[in-house]
């Protein structure tokens, strides 16, 4: 039995013990789940995304119907646009809080772009969005 503090459970995530997966919302990317939609019983979600090298975005804008959205880039860069602030080069280092609902697109990315999303609820509706005026 799984022992849980304030109904989370303990967890340890390595990267030899979870590896890059193909699936997930974008093609472009690679995730590796960090083990926290299971230890919080999907109240919280972390993942680490990286490009596929030699695919590139569509620049497809969109939202998403969440509470939280945390983007920490740890390698390359990624350039994102978001409704009403433009476009943003993150870059390691970079990190971004996208409000609830705002709509954003990827733009484009290094091939080395290595991210950390953290993200709540865990699962969450993606919908497609009209580019802001």
């Amino acid at each position: 039995m799984t022992q849980l503090w304030n109904n989370q459970a303990f967890s340890v995530s390595h990267a030899d013990d979870s590896p890059f997966v193909g699936e997930g919302l974008r093609a472009f990317f690679e995730y590796r789940d960090l083990g926290i939609q299971s230890a919080t019983k999907g109240k919280f979600g972390a993942h680490v995304i990286r490009a596929v090298p030699g695919m590139e975005s569509p620049g497809a804008w969109h939202s998403h119907e969440l509470d939280f959205q945390m983007v920490y880039v740890t390698k390359g860069w990624v350039v994102f646009e978001y409704e009403g602030q433009g476009e943003h080069m993150l870059r390691a280092g970079s990190c971004v809080l996208q409000p609830p609902g705002i709509r954003h697109r990827e733009c484009r990315h290094s091939d080395d772009m290595e991210l950390i999303e953290i993200i709540s609820p865990a699962e969450f509706a993606t919908n497609d969005e009209d580019a802001p005026e």
